[in-house]
């Protein structure tokens, strides 16, 4: 195991002391970076003290502690993947020749654009969770917020430390607007759109975790493939830390759909306004955030047919996940089917260039990955007795970006006349009295063990302490 040095004032794996210039750099960025947290990080907790794991090394096993801590105090630092000896680049043009340890001129540009929409995304997220510990519904999910925002405050800082780095001036000065740009800011917001929706119940935190953190997991696993080095072993140990962030997805929304399914047995009925009015999240409106959050995920893959992708996959910028699973790396001659807008309102399917199609490929992955939960949770309503099935829409529905951006296309995918869709379109989104009806359930609870009404307790609690544990210490 790779240990971290914790003596350093930024704690990391990079030898950071050996290279005075960029560790007085990092040194000069961080009380601008404790200024953000301490404005825009989760409010009013500074003096909480909270059981939060640590890294401690970057192999799987064994690479975290635990223990409680003021999160103004916790050790953000710099940590890299062990090196793979002799690695050589596994996809595009040139395939098979070694990795990049600096980043080649031709390509500077084009990687840094990269490192900078995927730090944008860490603390985006901070920002817009930040007012969420006040309806905390349990100790125990708060500090599971609290743990995956002080983790994407840690992963801003990998993505900060590429940009001193390898990008002289110029990364520097984007590491300060990483800082400059805040989520929903109507005059300088952040970089993708759905870093700018608000989330301000829990409902959409689970949403939130479960599909947009996903979608973080698709895009670290395409940069982990990337020929230059350094990005790949730093987004190799990220997705270790983002599995936890994905599980506070998961398990909150199977939370949520158990105490929905105990409120409709105890009142022998499935009508949506009698589970509201037992203080329960009706199985509809759930169906009506998961089309909001999983089109909206959808969007940050990028356009179905894209040069962009193109390029950056035969210059071995960004591969596709799990590379090494495909038979062919180059991808110069083949095609990919991928259904695209007709001039009659309708779809047909087009040969699309197979690099061209790389966005749409790692879309599909990850619309595959997103039906595992749903297949549970409808196990789960099955067995309660009840035939309501919650689904994914198709990937054409509520696109802003790519060839389906305003189509009018129903939840299965279907092109509709626009009147029909602009008048169906409430009944398959969020309403307002919806999400007015959701915040009205976000009742702080900080009791140990004690849960809030609209949410069944956890099976486990964290690191084999129980659901009850203090797992944070309110002042």
């Amino acid at each position: 195991m790779t240990s971290i040095n914790y003596t350093d004032r930024i704690p990391n794996n990079v030898n950071l002391a050996g290279d005075r210039q960029l560790q007085r750099a990092l040194e000069h960025w961080q009380p601008r970076f404790l200024g953000w947290w301490s404005e825009l990080g989760p409010s009013d907790f500074a003096a909480a003290d909270c059981y939060l794991r640590t890294a401690v090394g970057v192999d799987a096993q064994g690479w975290a502690s635990y223990g409680h801590v003021r999160m103004p105090d916790y050790r953000w630092g710099i940590f890299l993947a062990d090196p793979e000896p002799n690695r050589t680049i596994g996809f595009g043009d040139a395939f098979g020749q070694p990795v990049w340890q600096s980043v080649p001129g031709e390509y500077r540009s084009t990687l840094r654009r990269l490192i900078v929409t995927q730090g944008d995304t860490e603390p985006a997220s901070v920002e817009q969770q930040r007012l969420l510990g006040h309806i905390a519904p349990s100790l125990y999910d708060l500090r599971n917020l609290f743990q995956i925002n002080v983790e994407e405050g840690r992963h801003l800082w990998a993505m900060v430390y590429l940009l001193h780095a390898h990008f002289g001036r110029d990364g520097r000065e984007e590491a300060e607007e990483l800082l400059a740009r805040h989520s929903g800011d109507a005059n300088n917001p952040r970089i993708l759109g759905t870093f700018n929706e608000p989330i301000d119940d829990w409902l959409s935190l689970y949403m939130f975790t479960y599909f947009t953190d996903r979608d973080g997991k698709y895009q670290l696993k395409c940069l982990a493939e990337s020929s230059f080095d350094p990005l790949a072993r730093t987004c190799r140990f990220m997705l270790t830390e983002e599995a936890h962030h994905m599980f506070v997805g998961e398990t909150g929304i199977t939370r949520v759909i158990a105490r929905t399914l105990e409120v409709m047995k105890e009142l022998k009925t499935d009508d949506p306004a009698a589970v509201r009015a037992a203080g329960a999240i009706d199985l509809p409106l759930l169906q009506r955030y998961i089309n909001f959050w999983y089109s909206s995920s959808l969007d940050l893959f990028g356009a179905e047919d894209s040069s962009n992708a193109a390029a950056t996959f035969a210059n071995g910028i960004k591969g596709r996940p799990d590379e090494a699973t495909y038979s062919e790396h180059v991808c110069k001659d083949g095609v990919t089917e991928i259904a695209l807008p007709d001039a009659q309102a309708g779809a047909r399917i087009a040969q699309v260039p197979q690099r061209n199609a790389m966005n749409e490929t790692v879309r599909q992955a990850y619309a595959k990955d997103c039906e595992t939960g749903l297949k549970r949770w409808n196990r789960t309503i099955e067995r309660a007795g009840f035939d309501f099935r919650l689904s994914l829409p198709s990937t054409r529905f509520n696109r802003k970006i790519g060839a389906w951006a305003n189509q009018s296309v129903d939840p299965a995918g279907n092109p509709i006349p626009r009147e029909r869709f602009e008048r169906e379109l409430p009944g398959w989104l969020p309403l307002a009295a919806d999400k007015q009806f959701v915040k009205s359930l976000m009742q702080r609870v900080v009791e140990p063990g004690k849960m809030a009404a609209w949410i069944a307790p956890p099976e486990r609690g964290i690191n084999n302490l129980a659901v009850s544990y203090e797992y944070v210490k309110l002042s």
